[in-house]
């Protein structure tokens, strides 16, 4: 038995644990190690760790967590985490290399942010992380007055790109013949030297010394030496639930104790993105329940971000078993 569970190790989940366990909480770490932003190699704006690699920000992070007693550090794939009425604790199951893991809490914190679905483009894959990026608060510093393109498919495109705009006057905006664009969003980006390209795009072209361009499944090739790309996120969340059922429709895959699917959560709220809804400092809609960093609106944030709310999120955790669950439920209804 744990006072905290919490799922996901990226900033916003170890900041979390961190200030938990100095909270003398008993916590439960739980991680996949499988991070969004595992291709980047340089991550940008967390103070006094500014153009470390995200994987060794996790890395040291982890290591503090570790340090203390109250803290329990897993390696596990969750399959399923769901409330036990009868205990008034919740259940978290999941397995990893054929070892299982089995144990219960008196709350959860949701920390697993989002997986990326990218343009289908065969060489995207080989450019993100060094020429191509997603944040443009993160890396847009080091493309200043670069020559660059932005790949997007989804009607904020106008908005994003004049974000990008920010930091070159040569910028092309791609959206694959499937961003919606009007009148009005092509005059505001015309208004600042924007180019639109409304083709389709075949690909990215480049070789090991980075970048060199975007071909167009006409032909052409415009001279690129990196960009950006909107990717459409995702809130994986099927193992969150009630418990087991056998319902036919289940097709997420994820499977709980039993080879069944869960259950949806009873009263949680979930935005029109999927993402978890919550108040200023965490709290789901469900008592007990707690979710933080890219996996709450608005979605994918800087790291300094989803470790402040991290943060912020373990000090309501804390408040609220000292209280008591009962004042908790008061709370969120």
């Amino acid at each position: 038995m744990h006072d905290v569970a919490v799922i996901g190790a990226g900033p916003a989940g170890l900041s979390a644990a961190l200030n938990l366990v100095r909270a003398k909480r008993t916590v439960l770490l739980v991680d996949a190690n499988r991070p969004r932003n595992a291709a980047t190699l340089r991550s940008h704006g967390f103070l006094t760790r500014d153009g470390i690699s995200p994987l060794e920000l996790r890395k040291l992070g982890r290591t503090e967590v570790e340090g203390y007693p109250e803290a329990t550090v897993v390696q596990s794939v969750v399959d399923l985490v769901a409330p036990d009425a009868d205990t008034d604790t919740w259940r978290v199951h999941g397995s990893w290399r054929g070892t299982e893991l089995e144990a219960r809490a008196r709350t959860v914190v949701v920390a697993t942010g989002l997986r990326e679905e990218f343009p289908a483009l065969p060489m995207l894959r080989a450019f993100y992380g060094t020429a191509v990026h997603s944040c443009v608060e993160c890396d847009a510093y080091d493309k200043a007055g670069q020559p660059l393109a932005f790949i997007c498919e989804t009607d904020d495109v106008v908005d994003r790109a004049l974000l990008i705009a920010a930091w070159t006057d040569d910028l092309i905006v791609y959206t694959n013949g499937v961003a919606p664009l009007d009148d009005s969003g092509r005059a505001r980006l015309a208004s600042v030297g924007i180019v639109v390209d409304e083709r389709v795009v075949e690909d990215l072209e480049g070789d090991r010394s980075g970048m060199t361009g975007v071909r167009l499944a006409d032909g052409h090739v415009e001279p690129r030496t990196g960009g950006f790309v909107r990717p459409v996120w995702h809130a994986d969340l099927d193992w969150l639930g009630t418990g087991a059922t056998t319902s036919p429709s289940a097709t997420s895959g994820n499977t709980a104790a039993n080879g069944d699917t869960p259950g949806a959560l009873d009263g949680l709220q979930r935005d029109t993105q999927g993402l978890l809804v919550v108040d200023r400092v965490g709290r789901t809609s469900v008592p007990g329940l707690y979710a933080v960093g890219d996996v709450t609106p608005p979605g994918p944030e800087q790291l300094i971000v989803a470790a402040g709310h991290g943060a912020a999120t373990a000090a309501a955790v804390h408040r609220d078993l000292v209280g008591g669950l009962a004042d908790l439920r008061d709370a969120v209804q």
